[in-house]
This record gives C-alpha cells, sequence and structure tokens, in this order.
C-alpha cells in the first residue's frame, strides 16, 4: 500500500447527532447553555461599552427573558446582548464548534479578560436540538446600521437564513418542542431548571408564560418606581376611635394614619442572584448573611456550626464557602453537598477530582473560572491543575480548624462532636492533612474533659527524664498517678501481673540483661494512650483507672480503630492501649513472681479444669483494689486486628490468624478468689470458677445467648444455696 497524506474530514452529517444525543447526559442542560450564551452576549456587550466602541442607553438593563407558551408548544429565550450580524450568525452557528467567545476574546486580548465569559467550545446551541424540531433565532447585532437577521433549522443540516424584522439589539431563540419534550412548554418545569443550574448566573434571569392574565400587587405611593405601571390610585382616609380618659372624659384619637397606595403591574422578579454570597469579600459578609445564604441553597434550616469563606486570586482563581453541618452520626451514613460553579454557572455536584473525598461530607459552593471542563461543561479534563485546587482546599479547611482550636478553644470543643467524623475520615485519607491536624485532634477523657495529643502525650526527653527518677516503686506509683495519661514508667506496660503477659526480660539475670541493653540500639520510648470503646461496658476498668488518678480517652465510633491505627504510624513516640489490655504496675501490689507462683499454677488448673479449657489464659496479681476479684484482659494488636476484619466484612479470612489472646487475671487479694485457692475441692468450687469468669467477661464484652443463659441458671443457683 502507498503512503497517503491528508486531512481529517469531519462533516455536519457526522457530527450533528453526536451533539445532539450523546454530548449531554441530561437533557434539561440545553436550559443552562442557552441562558449562559445570553449570559456572554450581554457579558461582550458591557466590555464593548467600557471600550467606547458602543455607547449604552442610560436606562439600559440586562436581563434574560424566558417565555413558555404551551398552547404553541415552543420555549423561549431573549437576551439584550451584543445580537449578530448575518455575517456572524453564519460564521458561530452555521460552522459547528466555532466559538464566538473564543473568536471575541482573540480580538479583544489586549483589552478584556475571560473572567466573565463562559462558554469557550462552541457547541452549547446545538443541544437546543435535543429538545426540539425546530430552532428558530432572530438577531440584531449592537454594530451600528446592523441589519436584522433571520435562521432557522429543523434539526438536519440544512438551514434557511434572510433578513429579519427583528427591532431591538439583541437575540431570541425559539425552539418549537417535540411531542417528547413538551415538558419544557410547563413554567414550573422550566422554573425547576433554572433554578437548578442558574441560580447564580451574572445576568438576571427572568420567566414568564406567554397569554397568562396580568398579576398586580398593591404598594405604598412613596415605593412607586418610575418603571412601574400604575393601574390604580387609592387614598385610604384615617381612622378615628372614641376613647375614654382617665378622668372619665372621652376624646376621639386617631387609631389609623391615612394612606396612599398604587396598585400596579406586579413587578417582575428575577429567579437569580447575580451577586452571590461567594463572590463577595469575607469582611463584607455578615454572620447572617451567611446562615440566610445556607438556608436557602441547601434547604437545611439547621444552623451550620461554622464556615470556611475561601477567596484566592492567584496561583488560580477560587472562590467558594464551605459549611460544616450539624451530624450527630458516624461518617458513613453523612452525605454533603459541594456544589461547582464555574462563573457562577453550575456545572455539577461533588466532583472528587476538585472536592477532597472527605470534605464531600461538608455543604458548600465553589466557583474556579480555571476549572478545565470538557466540552459539555457537565465533568472535568484530567489537569495536574486540579489536584492543585484540591490541595488548596484541604490546606485551608485544616488552617481554619487548627485556628479556631487555637483562638476559640471553648467553641472548638462545643463544636468536636459534630466535626469529628470530617477529621478522622480527613486524617485516614490524606496524609498532609493528618499532619496538619495532628496537634488539633481533641479526645474527650473519661472525666469529659477534651485534650489534644500534646496534652496527653509526655515528649520523648521528658519520658526519659522520668524513667531515670522512677528508681524507687512506691515513688514511681506516687508519680504516675500524676501523670498525663497514667502511663507506668517502670517498662511493662501490658498488664502488670506476675505471669505470662510480662516481658520475658523479666527472669534474665540482671547482668546478662544490663549487657544485652547497652549493645542493642535504643528504640524511641514510646508514651501509651489509654482508650475506652464503650463507657458502660467497661465501667470496671474505668473505675480502677479513676482511683488510681489515671487517664483514658473515648474513642467509641467504628472509625476509630482505623484512625488511632494512622496516629500510631505517624508518630512513633505513642501508641494506644484500650483499657482492657492490661494492668498497669500502678493498679497492683509490688509482689515477687515466687509468692505468686504457687497461686497462679494452682489457680490455673483449677479454672482450666472447671472450665472445661486448657488452653484458657490464667494469671495472678495482688491488685490494689480487694472488691475486684477478676478482669479479662485482651491483647491490643489481636483485637484490633479482628475487629478491622469485622468493620470491613473480612469474611473469607480466619479470625484465629489474629487471636485476641485473653487473659483471666485473677486477684489473689480478694476473698473469694482466695477461698478457691485455699478450697479447690470445695463443692460450690466449679460455680465459683464459672462465675468469676463470666463476670470478668462481661465487663469485658457481652456474653453470647448460650453463656448469658447459663450465668442466670448460675446465680439463681449460688443465691437459692445461699438463703438456705
Amino acid at each position: 500500500m502507498s503512503s497517503k497524506q491528508g486531512s481529517l474530514s469531519i462533516t455536519s452529517e457526522n457530527i450533528f447527532p453526536v451533539i445532539k444525543k450523546w454530548l449531554y447526559e441530561d437533557h434539561d442542560i440545553f436550559i443552562r447553555e442557552l441562558i449562559s450564551n445570553g449570559c456572554d452576549a450581554i457579558s461582550k456587550l458591557h466590555k464593548l461599552d467600557i471600550m467606547g466602541e458602543v455607547s449604552l442607553p442610560l436606562d439600559y438593563k440586562a436581563k434574560i427573558q424566558v417565555t413558555v407558551n404551551p398552547e404553541d408548544k415552543t420555549l423561549t429565550f431573549v437576551d439584550n446582548g451584543i445580537g449578530m450580524t448575518a455575517e456572524e450568525v453564519d460564521k458561530y452557528i452555521n460552522q459547528i464548534a466555532f466559538s464566538g467567545a473564543t473568536d471575541f476574546l482573540n480580538k479583544y486580548k489586549d483589552k478584556t479578560s475571560e473572567d466573565q465569559i463562559i462558554g469557550h467550545f462552541g457547541l452549547g446551541f446545538y443541544s437546543a436540538f435535543m429538545v426540539a424540531d425546530t430552532v428558530e433565532i432572530d438577531s440584531l447585532s449592537c454594530q451600528e446600521g446592523a441589519t436584522a437577521v433571520h435562521w432557522v433549522c429543523d434539526g438536519g443540516t440544512q438551514y434557511q437564513m434572510d433578513e429579519g424584522d427583528y427591532d431591538q439589539v439583541g437575540t431570541k431563540i425559539t425552539l418549537h418542542l417535540n411531542e417528547d419534550c413538551l415538558e419544557f412548554s410547563n413554567e414550573y418545569k422550566v422554573r425547576e431548571v433554572i433554578e437548578k443550574y442558574c441560580s447564580f448566573m451574572p445576568t438576571e434571569i427572568y420567566l414568564n408564560k406567554a397569554n397568562a392574565p396580568e398579576e398586580y400587587e398593591t404598594i405604598d405611593a412613596s415605593d412607586l418606581r418610575e418603571t412601574d405601571q400604575v393601574v390604580e390610585e387609592i387614598h385610604e382616609d384615617a381612622r378615628y376611635e372614641e376613647k375614654e380618659k382617665e378622668d372619665g372624659s372621652k376624646e376621639t384619637v386617631e387609631v389609623s394614619p391615612a394612606k396612599d397606595q398604587r396598585k400596579i403591574v406586579k413587578r417582575p422578579v428575577p429567579l437569580n442572584d447575580i451577586n452571590p454570597l461567594w463572590a463577595k469579600t469575607p469582611s463584607d459578609c455578615t454572620d447572617d448573611e451567611y446562615r440566610d445564604f445556607y438556608r436557602k441553597v441547601f434547604m437545611d434550616y439547621k444552623e451550620p456550626l461554622f464556615w470556611i469563606h475561601l477567596n484566592m486570586d492567584y496561583p488560580f482563581n477560587l472562590k467558594g464557602i464551605l459549611y460544616f453541618p450539624r451530624i450527630n452520626s458516624e461518617y458513613e451514613s453523612i452525605e454533603g453537598t459541594i456544589k461547582l460553579y464555574n462563573n457562577q454557572v453550575f456545572v455539577a455536584d461533588n466532583i472528587k477530582e476538585v472536592i477532597p473525598e472527605y470534605l464531600m461530607l461538608l455543604k458548600g459552593v465553589i466557583d474556579c473560572p480555571d476549572l478545565p471542563l470538557n466540552v459539555s461543561r457537565s465533568a472535568l479534563q484530567n489537569d495536574g491543575f486540579v489536584r492543585k485546587i484540591s490541595d488548596y482546599i484541604s490546606k485551608k479547611v485544616a488552617d481554619k480548624l487548627s485556628g479556631l482550636c487555637k483562638t476559640d478553644r471553648e467553641n472548638y470543643e462545643k463544636y468536636w462532636e459534630d466535626i469529628a467524623p470530617f477529621i478522622k475520615y480527613g486524617c485516614l485519607k490524606d496524609n498532609k492533612f493528618c499532619d496538619r491536624m495532628n496537634d488539633y485532634i481533641l479526645f474527650k477523657d473519661i472525666e469529659g474533659k477534651f485534650r489534644t495529643l500534646p496534652d496527653l502525650l509526655v515528649k520523648p526527653k521528658e519520658s526519659e527524664a522520668e524513667t531515670s527518677a522512677s528508681s524507687d516503686p512506691a515513688e514511681d506509683s506516687s508519680s504516675d498517678s500524676k501523670s498525663q495519661d497514667g502511663q507506668d514508667t517502670k517498662g511493662d506496660s501490658s498488664d502488670g501481673s506476675n505471669d505470662s503477659n510480662r516481658s520475658d526480660d523479666s527472669d534474665k539475670r540482671p547482668e546478662a540483661k544490663a549487657e544485652t541493653e547497652e549493645n542493642a540500639p535504643k528504640e524511641p520510648e514510646k508514651k501509651t494512650v489509654y482508650y475506652v470503646t464503650d463507657e458502660q461496658q467497661q465501667s470496671q476498668y474505668i473505675n480502677m483507672f479513676k482511683d488510681q488518678g489515671m487517664d483514658a480517652v473515648v474513642l467509641n465510633t467504628t472509625i476509630d480503630s482505623s484512625f488511632i491505627t494512622q496516629l500510631e504510624q505517624r508518630n512513633e513516640h505513642y501508641q494506644f492501649r484500650r483499657i482492657d489490655s492490661g494492668l498497669t504496675d500502678s493498679m497492683t501490689e509490688d509482689v515477687s513472681d515466687e509468692d505468686l507462683k504457687e497461686a497462679n499454677e494452682a489457680l490455673t488448673a483449677l479454672f482450666r479444669k472447671a472450665l472445661g479449657n486448657d488452653k484458657l489464659s490464667v494469671s495472678v496479681a495482688k491488685f490494689k483494689d480487694d472488691s475486684v476479684s477478676s478482669l479479662l484482659t485482651q491483647e491490643e494488636e489481636g483485637r484490633r486486628m479482628q475487629d478491622m476484619m469485622k468493620m470491613y466484612g473480612m469474611a473469607g479470612m480466619d479470625p484465629s490468624m489474629f487471636p485476641s489472646n485473653e487473659t483471666l487475671v485473677l486477684n489473689v487479694g480478694n476473698e473469694l478468689v482466695d477461698y478457691l485457692f485455699k478450697h479447690p475441692d470445695a463443692d460450690r468450687a466449679e460455680d465459683f470458677c464459672h462465675q468469676l469468669y463470666d463476670l470478668a467477661v462481661l465487663a469485658n464484652h457481652p456474653l453470647s445467648p448460650e453463656e448469658m443463659t447459663a450465668f442466670i441458671a448460675r446465680s439463681n443457683r449460688i443465691m437459692l444455696a445461699l438463703a438456705k
């Protein structure tokens, strides 16, 4: 085959069906496109007026008029913008995808900017053929001596263009709707679409119904405008009443003053706000305006917590307002709305390329003329620039939140329960956001006070100082009760009992241990933050913490498990441990392993036999609180992995891969435990073992239905035995 070169050929027969059927996903978008074209025509006229190329009348008022006519099955769009000559119609309408906006900008590139020009691709007009069998254009250019032009096309590739009789500068587009789209001749349907796409377009938009009866309104004469059409002058005389005075005499008093009113033809009311709040300078906006705007746009009558006004000119033009709504549920059930605009023209809701996923939980509007939109202006083109915008929005949110925490801590704490899902989800999704918010994340402790991570943690140097100073056990316990999180500094951070939960290092000779530690590289010392997932279920553990002056924070949502793992990965100096992950040394008496060895062996054997579980992990310790008989501890890592498997529905994985390593810890200082140690063959020993185990489980997590049934029956037997 011989080599061949040439130009690609695109004909109207090829591309017109594509424009009509597949360019736009929503057929109602044609209203946005035609109104946008009208706005552009008016913007061009204003720019020519500023440059002195045209002279607008003193009473000129830019507007777009939309008229529905159900009888004629038509929909009409009229603008009083720049208008078109026959040559311009031939150039911009007859040549598909030749943008008049782009041509205008190129012509006046040294005298104007594209900030307020909406269209760039030259395809919006053809969206009219998605709903119309025939489209007519009547236009008169603002050029001096211009002649009106009339254009008509029946939806095919043929058109008719003649000299017209349109007598006002601007353009009128008439759509003769097809039978499938007659809904767009309904006033309420068109109003709905205009409010959806055009609520903030820069030119006032009016809607009326052809041949509708005239509507009137009555106003005070003092409020009359020159443009009002007076139908009737109304005068109301003053009204008087006779009233009795204190001395019994009567007098006539005026109860209603005289009024002069005018009955006028009802003033047209635009459907849009041409000066949206986000386009204003933040210092010029009041709190009431922000709240009113929120209620108007999102139909949410719960006041937002607070808001962020975005106002950036460099390196890109971006304005907007983000609201933090009041939320009382967890993050996965929250649905926000971020409305994206381009030059005040609605583009879409919640475009993920611009708005970070975790900020989709917010409500707000963003207007960015620099967005790289596709030809339908309904989606974004892939562009690295978009990522920069997303990063900027994320940074502004973090700056706002950190600023609140530093300067308005009281309100920040009030907001926390509502904004916590945003922040935690954001930390999981965005490492930069996590780093920015690290020191401003609040944790509610078991006393009901809010604290940040810096509040909870002791810095590494301080930890080293505490460790070197804590040689005496009594002193260590005392100082521990005053520390910020109650973490013991003696080296054992698991459960403090004399069992397998302790480090194996406790069995080594002191000389060998010292030699090993001297040669081994030192890892950064970690501070432990204890947390509670269920304040009611874990109340026994909480009381023990409070008794020892220790602290813990409440983390009771499903996102918290993933959240604290993320924090641990990004902060090497601390770790999170659930309050039941083990006993601290401050909760137990300092008793040697030898003293507890006999009790440990005997009680382990007894409980394993009574419960029929030879793998049951049992340890003993002497609690400072003798009233507590038993506790169940769970190794943190294994339990956390099991929780994550449940959360993410990893049904195919074997939970035994990550055992929780439950340990029954018995208090040898408790009378009942001591009785079982000394009387393992007692008549009720087996029931007592079961009961102590179930009580420990109940303080940790709910019993299964079968276990609860057995627990109740056993409790009744024990009470009956005591009653005899």
